[in-house]
Formats: structure tokens, C-alpha cells, sequence
């Protein structure tokens, strides 16, 4: 009988001198089910968005061959390029950005685009900003319902969005099926501990509209490279409450920093979360 759940490898925890074939085959090696590509401000990452169609091709090949599909995206360059920039340029950016990303998700079989939660990140948010970005939030929310393809929110580092009810309040405004939450355990944990708040009951605010779950470890203050078991995220409590909401879709999210036992932190975290996740079956 097939599990109950599939677990996710972030790309960004392999190296990045990798191609395609090889970031799939580790990622299957160390037992996971798919991998979520990373769409971030680097134009490196950013010309992904122009892959010509051959590439695409190519890539849902080697896919199947690998036997390993790429199934969520972290579509982060909105940091560089927010929706709500009182910049024009960088607002059309953003949603040029948001656009093509969600055309190379219908191409390549992607079901979930993870959206940054904030209005803007290198400029000051501002009741201007604010509204700029629900107004293209609209705009990125019809495109996504013509292409099928769903979006939730990451939980982020700043004020504007950093807990499951606050992304909630823009899920319930725009009330499509195509907008949702996709947290960031590690991130929420961080932001329960600041407010002296409940993290599962945070989550549980999302209960309905929570498509995947992001499986972090992080120390208050820190978002960023904390190796799982040395931060403060409860993952067995997480991982309860999540299923209990209905959430069957995670990703573990960490970072490749050099380590040339790389391939043994991947199974390390899979054997981890797998271990948590098996227990809820």
C-alpha cells in the first residue's frame, strides 16, 4: 500500500554545480518523493523562466528517467521584485516574474507555487505598497486559476507575513481556491516565540487552505542554516498538528554550506521526518 504522504528535497540543499539529473538522483537516492525547484533573485535562477521549450522538454525527460518528479516551486524572486514596489519597473518585474513562473509550473507538471509573503523586502512597506500588492496579488490569483496551478503563501522572516493568520487575512480577502497557505514551520515557530503565542495553534488558523508545509529548523532570530536538531522546532508536535488540518505534502528546507558529506545530510533528514511523518499514518 502506498504512503499516506510524499515528502520534498529543497533544491538548494544540494549543490549548486549540479545539473538537473544529478540534483534528482541524489534527491531520489536519499529516499524522497520529489524536489522543489527554487525560483529565487539570482538571475541565474531567474532565467528558469525563460528556458526554451526543448529545455522544459528535456527536463520533464529526465524526470522520467530519473524516475523522480519536480513537483513544488519556491518562487522567492518576488524579494527582488515585490508586487507592491513603489518602483513601476520593479512592479512590472514582479509580475512578468509571477507570469512566467506560473507557465513554466503548468509546463513541467509543478503543482504548488510557494509565494513570498511580503508587500515589499528592500524598501520600506507602506500603505501604498500594501495595496499595490493585493491589487497584483488579484492579478497573479486569475492567472494562476487559468493555468490550474495553486499558490500559497510561505510564512516569512518579517512582520508583514510571518504567521498563518496573517497570510489567512489575504487567503479569505481574495477567497479563491487557487490562493492558499503554504507555511514555513521554522519560520512561524520563530514568530510564536516573539509574540509569546501557540505555533500549532497558529497553524491551525490555516485549517482548510493549508497546501504543503515547509519543515525548517530554526533559533529565535534565525531563519536561515540551523542543522536540524540543533534549533527550538518541534517537529513531532508540527508534524501532528499539520495532519490533523489534513496536510499531506512536506518539504524539507536546508542549505547546502560546503559540507562534502552533503549527500548524508540529505538522508539524515529524510530519515527524520520520514520516522515523524510514518507514526501519523
Amino acid at each position: 500500500m502506498a504512503k499516506a504522504y510524499t515528502l520534498g528535497l529543497y533544491e538548494k540543499s544540494m549543490p549548486s554545480t549540479l545539473d538537473w539529473k544529478e540534483k534528482l538522483t541524489a534527491a531520489k537516492e536519499a529516499g524522497f518523493d520529489f524536489v522543489e525547484i527554487s525560483i529565487d533573485e539570482t538571475d541565474e535562477k531567474l532565467k528558469r523562466l525563460d528556458m526554451s521549450r526543448e529545455e522544459r522538454l528535456e527536463l520533464v525527460d529526465i524526470m522520467e528517467k530519473v524516475g523522480i518528479p519536480i513537483r513544488t516551486m519556491c518562487l522567492s524572486g518576488h524579494r527582488k521584485y515585490p508586487l507592491g514596489s513603489s518602483d513601476p519597473d520593479i512592479c512590472a518585474r514582479g509580475m512578468e516574474i509571477m507570469e512566467k513562473a506560473i507557465q513554466l509550473a503548468d509546463d513541467l507538471g509543478i503543482r504548488i507555487i510557494q509565494l513570498a509573503g511580503y508587500d515589499v523586502y528592500y524598501e520600506d512597506s507602506t500603505p501604498e505598497t500594501v495595496e499595490r500588492f493585493e491589487k497584483n496579488l488579484k492579478k497573479s490569483v486569475a492567472m494562476a486559476a487559468k493555468a490550474g496551478v495553486v499558490m500559497g503563501f510561505e510564512t516569512m522572516e518579517t512582520e508583514f507575513m510571518n504567521t498563518v493568520e496573517k497570510s489567512m487575512a489575504y487567503v479569505n480577502k481574495i477567497n479563491s481556491v487557487y490562493l492558499n497557505v503554504y507555511p514555513d514551520i521554522g519560520n512561524i515557530t520563530n514568530a510564536a516565540k516573539k509574540y509569546g503565542t501557540d505555533v500549532l495553534e497558529d497553524l491551525k488558523t490555516g485549517a482548510g487552505h493549508v497546501v504543503a508545509m515547509h519543515l525548517k529548523e530554526t533559533v529565535p532570530g534565525v531563519f536561515r542554516e540551523v542543522p536540524f536538531g540543533t534549533g527550538h522546532v518541534d517537529f513531532q508536535a508540527a508534524i501532528k498538528a499539520a495532519w490533523e488540518i489534513g496536510i499531506r505534502k512536506y518539504v524539507t528546507e536546508f542549505w547546502y554550506t560546503g559540507n562534502p558529506e552533503w549527500k548524508e545530510d540529505l538522508l539524515y533528514a529524510n530519515r527524520m521526518m520520514t520516522g515523524i511523518l510514518a507514526q501519523q499514518a
